[in-house]
């Protein structure tokens, strides 16, 4: 067993979570790291998606999810967006002193939410081709969601490609979900016992953008294989306060 594949090992391992907070920044009072980045870009309003997921049973979503790897040209709605982003990150509440923590669809390790999520977009109603984040505070509490654009995303069939290392079909997809590590705001808490929370709470995320992908008719694959250094620099992320770490292509299946 090489050395990489061991310290890779250990770092999944459950360290004292008692021992790690009693040194975290937290415990020390240092303010909390904000629960998402602000928006320097413009807000764009998403459709209302009330009444779009209510139609299949939980037990069918269950039986009939499969990972996709095949889409048709046919567009995203933008209420298909707002959905599979609002079940994936979309903030329901605070909870505790100060607003210390925000509670989402999905689990997390200390309802700290590490993660940020960002849309390659190809082909949804209602946006331009480009890159956009999610802006869970835009609307808190709400069943609703705002992205901020980001900029253009050029050569979308090409360059999704070469950022999944290769997987061609993910080049077909009308929108592709990448998700970022924003390690403080775990750190902030566990100290070195976050990270193998993050990936445990990376899993609760990816299984809720699988399950409403199928509720809304749609097709999804989870991709842990990426090109590090090429998602990184294409969404803007420094690589160590942030980065890359999961990324998800969305479309109806072919």
């Amino acid at each position: 067993m090489n050395e990489q594949i061991r310290q890779n090992r250990r770092s999944m391992h459950c360290p004292h979570f008692k021992e790690s907070m009693r040194e975290s920044d937290q415990s020390k009072g240092i303010p909390h790291p904000p629960h998402s980045h602000p928006v320097r870009g413009e807000l764009i309003e998403l459709p209302a998606f009330d009444a779009l997921a209510n139609n299949a049973a939980y037990i069918d979503l269950l039986d009939t999810r499969r990972s996709v790897r095949a889409f048709t040209d046919k567009a995203i709605t933008g209420a298909e967006l707002a959905f599979l982003l609002w079940s994936a990150q979309g903030i329901q509440s605070y909870r505790g002193a100060n607003q210390v923590a925000t509670l989402r669809p999905v689990p997390s390790g200390g309802a700290r939410h590490p993660f940020e999520l960002y849309v390659a977009v190809q082909n949804v109603e209602g946006l331009n081709p480009g890159l956009y984040r999610y802006v869970p505070l835009a609307h808190m509490g709400e069943k609703r969601a705002a992205v901020e654009y980001l900029g253009r995303f050029e050569d979308y069939e090409t360059r999704i490609p070469a950022l999944l290392a290769g997987q061609t079909w993910a080049g077909t997809a009308p929108l592709v979900l990448f998700f970022s590590a924003v390690p403080y705001r775990a750190e902030w808490r566990y100290q070195e016992a976050s990270h193998r929370v993050m990936l445990i709470d990376l899993g609760h995320v990816g299984q809720n953008v699988m399950l409403s992908a199928e509720a809304l008719g749609l097709g999804s694959c989870c991709c842990a294989a990426y090109d590090q250094a090429l998602c990184d620099a294409a969404l803007g992320f420094d690589g160590e306060q942030e980065y890359t770490v999961y990324a998800v292509p969305v479309g109806t299946p072919g």
